[in-house]
């Protein structure tokens, strides 16, 4: 089955995310458990830990329907150490969040080099900060983020999320998500029949389809291969409709989140029930 949702508002307290979803008819969601553009938040209070779990329970949320994303703020392979520390400590607060709530996947970009350290360098650094950060907590699947590649970020090649996956000591808590909007403009051509089918061939010789635990569904505003972030409403943009026709077809995108991140909220619930519009009856004699 297909679980199709939005990253949607936690304003008020992270209880009130499955409350927005349900609103706009999400089979899955994404959110914020504290405030994105903060290093640190109060702790979770036990009120809202309980409600977020009844809601998600009244409304038939499973874990595996919700994709949390971390801070933007964290750099899992910061070249300096204070920074670095401050981006760990960071991340493993997301992390225990996670847990306090009962989720089961956390969403993050892997880091940049900021042009101070090598690739390599930068890569390890990122596998360091997660195997640290798994030790320390326990049922919580760190997710990587494929990058649009813009900057310093890394994790816009398959081969460098396979690098930080190899350096993961236990890999039954790593992940993917792959992103439709930056897989293009990273050079992915999940545009067209042909390209779309050579990518997720690609991801399944160098990453491994197993590790694949969400998508982020969105068009992109910047043409293939520029290299830049920026999020269309889905048929608006360079990518187009049938990309998004590809995976709501293709079973090997069942049982996860598949969240959009489209930046006009008003026309999310629009947009799901668009997407369902998509899946194709199956043939007679199936």
């Amino acid at each position: 089955m297909k679980y199709v949702g939005a990253h949607v508002s936690a304003e008020g307290g992270v209880q009130n995310a499955p409350l927005n979803a349900n609103a706009i008819g999400a089979k899955a969601f994404a959110l914020f458990t504290k405030n994105q553009r903060q290093w640190f938040s109060n702790p979770l209070s036990e009120s809202s830990i309980s409600a977020f779990r009844n809601n998600c329970e009244k409304f038939n949320y499973k874990p595996f329907q919700i994709l949390p994303h971390d801070s933007y703020l964290i750099n899992l392979g910061h070249p300096e150490k204070e920074s670095l520390e401050k981006s760990r400590t960071s991340f493993l607060d997301e992390m225990q969040r996670c847990e306090l709530l009962g989720l089961d996947r956390l969403n993050f970009h892997p880091g940049s080099h900021l042009n101070t350290i090598s690739i390599e360098e930068c890569l390890k650094r990122i596998a360091e900060s997660i195997n640290i950060v798994l030790d320390k907590t326990k049922g919580v699947t760190a997710v990587i983020e494929n990058t649009a590649g813009q900057g310093t970020n890394l994790g816009h090649t398959f081969e460098q999320i396979k690098y930080i996956i190899d350096n993961i000591e236990d890999k039954s808590r790593i992940g993917v998500c792959i992103d439709t909007c930056h897989a293009y403009t990273s050079g992915f051509d999940v545009k067209s029949a042909a390209g779309f089918i050579e990518t997720f061939k690609k991801f399944s010789e160098i990453i491994g389809l197993e590790y694949l635990k969400g998508m982020h569904l969105n068009d992109s505003k910047k043409d293939f291969g520029t290299r830049v972030d920026r999020h269309e409403n889905l048929g608006g943009g360079f990518i187009g409709e049938g990309t998004f026709e590809f995976i709501m077809n293709d079973n090997r995108f069942e049982n996860m989140p598949l969240i959009l991140e489209t930046p006009e909220e008003s026309l999310w619930e629009a947009e799901i029930k668009k997407l369902y519009s998509l899946i194709k009856p199956p043939t007679s004699g199936q």
